[in-house]
């Protein structure tokens, strides 16, 4: 255990029994989280939610306890190699930051990330970290071997939303530059343009700023979704949002007063927008080079050749 005074937070070095999770509700079935805990300290971060439901603090005490898995890659090279495994697409990252500070010392999320590749396992990653870099060269190998993305969260480039809703992340123009070294790389790599808040980041030169941006760093996709407030998230993020932004509490108080979700008639107006941004400004993937798995018989013919 050890205690980081410039990030606010204790790291507490602990093994894991598993690394890979089942996961019910979501767009993937399997996640994988090398630490537990993540000092970004988001205030819409819905991770708050299920600290919440596990009876852990959801408040601004979130993101003070890093939990390191230290063995999670040992563990996952076991789990990959049962003949049970059907190699399902894992995505990292879908709890927890995996390439948050802590990953310059630990070097977890790569770990990861080689035994993925030495199992030609297909994954996806999310993240906020230009740290990510470093590992193009996993990256690109693993891409060679089974399908591989990355999607950086980009929901706003206004300085103001950034500094008062992503209080410990790196500023959105370096995530911009990680993508466009992964891109060059021959790597595919997207912006999600989540969570766009109501009334705060969702005006229309907000979000035309963010795809005009991706599409100058060579973002292969972009997407956009709206907050949602789950128990939890919930009273963490209206208490910020009544510091930072008072004249909004009411206006979220009565959008959310019901629900977590916002209905169809606010997302899909706003996915459509941003899709139309696309379109307008030529946002998808235009790598010079792609790196990507040979097709199953061609690669079969290969082996056979060698």
């Amino acid at each position: 255990m050890f205690y980081d005074a410039g990030m606010r937070a204790e790291y507490r070095e602990e093994p894991c029994k598993v690394a890979l999770n089942r996961v019910k509700g979501m767009a993937f079935d399997w996640s994988l989280n090398p630490y537990m805990g993540c000092v970004h300290r988001c205030t819409f971060c819905y991770v708050r939610h299920f600290e919440r439901r596990a009876e852990r603090p959801s408040d601004e005490r979130y993101g003070a306890s890093i939990r390191v898995k230290t063995n999670v890659a040992e563990v996952l090279r076991r789990e990959l190699a049962r003949a049970s495994w059907e190699h399902e697409s894992v995505a990292i990252g879908a709890a927890t930051d995996p390439y948050q500070p802590a990953e310059g010392r630990y070097r977890l999320t790569r770990g990861c990330l080689e035994a993925l590749r030495n199992a030609s396992n297909p994954f996806s990653i999310i993240t906020r970290g230009p740290l990510i870099v470093r590992d193009a060269d996993v990256l690109a190998e693993a891409a060679r071997r089974a399908s591989v993305s990355v999607t950086f969260s980009i929901p706003s480039l206004d300085e103001e939303v950034w500094r008062r809703s992503e209080p410990g992340t790196a500023h959105p123009r370096q995530r911009l530059r990680a993508l466009k070294t992964l891109v060059d790389a021959g790597i595919k790599a997207s912006v999600g343009m989540a969570p766009i808040l109501p009334g705060i980041s969702d005006r229309p030169e907000q979000l035309a700023e963010v795809v005009r941006a991706a599409r100058e760093a060579g973002a292969c996709g972009v997407w956009a979704n709206l907050l949602f407030l789950k128990p939890g998230t919930r009273e963490h993020f209206l208490d910020n949002l009544a510091r930072d932004w008072p004249e909004e509490r009411e206006r979220y108080e009565r959008l959310y007063a019901r629900r977590a979700y916002l209905g169809a008639d606010k997302t899909k107006p706003l996915r459509e927008h941003v899709r139309a941004l696309a379109r307008e400004h030529g946002v998808r993937d235009r790598r010079r080079v792609r790196l990507e798995p040979e097709p199953p018989v061609i690669a079969e013919q290969l082996a056979l050749a060698l």
